[in-house]
């Protein structure tokens, strides 16, 4: 059963099975970056489910950009005791908890940010002033600080978040990376941010402890970072101390199709880990597109570790489903239509409450995301 056989991380932590909850932005912290009880909750029901290694998506580096007002923020002004007991109840049962570490970037909410990136935009729905170098180069100071603090709070690993559209993403990308300067230009230019926040993080962590990365294996627009690119960008990440590779793909850029709403069947990013595989020695792990057993299995001929999201709201137990041989196939719910982030509204909103209607998902969804909102801006404001 070679979804249920450890692998060894090259740190030396070695995950219990090769099924990991990938990253989602749960949008259950309480408002002032810390998680709630409701978040504890659902992370420990994953823990209980028989998982290797859960990925909490979006934890901020500081409060300034986020990706949305539930996010967590981990720093020095964070109450380490609460993340404690979050990391804690997620790992009771021999399974890791990670976190991503965010930066929202151009994507940075703006009710409670000044979003910024690699280049100016000014386009409809989207605008955000030119990061400074003196932000660039503060970037990866504060990845490895979140993730010592990470550390020192008891979990598992930290995750690096280089896709999807959120800020090492836009760096990657030629279509919202215009600089002329280091950081732009080819792709070794684009790729040097991730490149420098993975050796600030290890130098701060230590050889022992998980540094995983995300990656898009393209943006899927027009003129974005390109398989080609992302091949190269995998070629670089083999000479580095990263400890997993989570390959995905897509945008939350206003407009653009989510492959997470894609209509395919099957692993989204496959072809391109069949690629990947020959350039780098390092675990691969795949995320998007996998719902059944017989999937997973099959991607396993390629990459090493399974990345499940909405079936892991679906079926919190679906991997003790799987190894007991039980459900291979979880019934997904279908939508006739759904208007753009309405997939993602129910999804979030059914993480910890029963199915509810699609208008209901995206209203509670809108009203949870202004309550948190008011609450972030009383406390940051402090």
């Amino acid at each position: 059963m070679p979804l249920f056989t450890p692998l060894t991380l090259p740190c030396g932590t070695i995950l219990k099975n090769r099924i990991a909850k990938s990253a989602m932005s749960d949008s259950l912290g309480d408002g002032t970056g810390h998680p709630s009880e409701a978040q504890t909750a659902l992370y420990q029901g994953w823990d209980a489910g028989g998982l290797a290694v859960s990925i909490i998506g979006e934890v901020q580096l500081t409060a300034g950009f986020a990706e949305k007002p539930g996010n967590l923020v981990l720093n020095a002004a964070s109450d380490l005791s609460r993340f404690r007991a979050l990391a804690k109840a997620g790992q009771q049962n021999g399974s890791q908890l990670w976190l991503q570490l965010g930066h929202a970037g151009a994507l940075s909410y703006a009710p409670t940010s000044n979003p910024i990136g690699p280049s100016a935009l000014n386009l409809d729905g989207l605008t955000c002033a030119e990061m400074t170098i003196k932000d660039i180069q503060a970037f990866p100071t504060q990845c490895a600080q979140t993730a010592k603090l990470a550390q020192e709070a008891g979990f598992g690993g930290v995750q690096i978040h280089a896709a999807h559209g959120f800020l090492l993403s836009q760096f990657l990308s030629p279509l919202f990376n215009k600089r002329t300067d280091v950081y732009g230009g080819s792709i070794a230019n684009r790729m040097r941010i991730l490149l420098a926040a993975i050796t600030a993080t290890r130098a701060a962590v230590g050889p022992s402890f998980p540094i995983a990365v995300k990656l898009n294996s393209s943006d899927q627009l027009e003129g974005g970072l390109s398989e080609d690119d992302a091949l190269e960008v995998i070629k670089a990440l083999d000479t580095t101390s990263v400890d997993l590779i989570d390959i995905s793909g897509g945008t939350y850029f206003p407009g653009a199709k989510s492959a997470s709403d894609s209509a395919g069947s099957g692993p989204y990013f496959l072809t391109f880990a069949r690629k990947a595989r020959p350039l780098t020695s390092k675990p691969l792990m795949l995320t998007g597109g996998i719902k059944t057993r017989a999937q997973a299995e099959a991607a396993m001929e390629v990459v090493d570790v399974i990345g499940l999201a909405r079936a892991m709201i679906l079926e919190p137990t679906l991997p003790n489903q799987w190894q007991a041989k039980t459900n291979p196939e979880p019934k997904f719910p279908r939508f006739a239509t759904a208007p753009e982030g309405g997939i993602t509204a129910w999804y979030t909103m059914a993480m910890t409450a029963p199915p509810i209607s699609m208008e209901a998902a995206i209203e509670n969804y809108a009203q949870r995301d202004a309550e948190r909102t008011k609450i972030w801006i009383n406390h940051f404001a402090k």
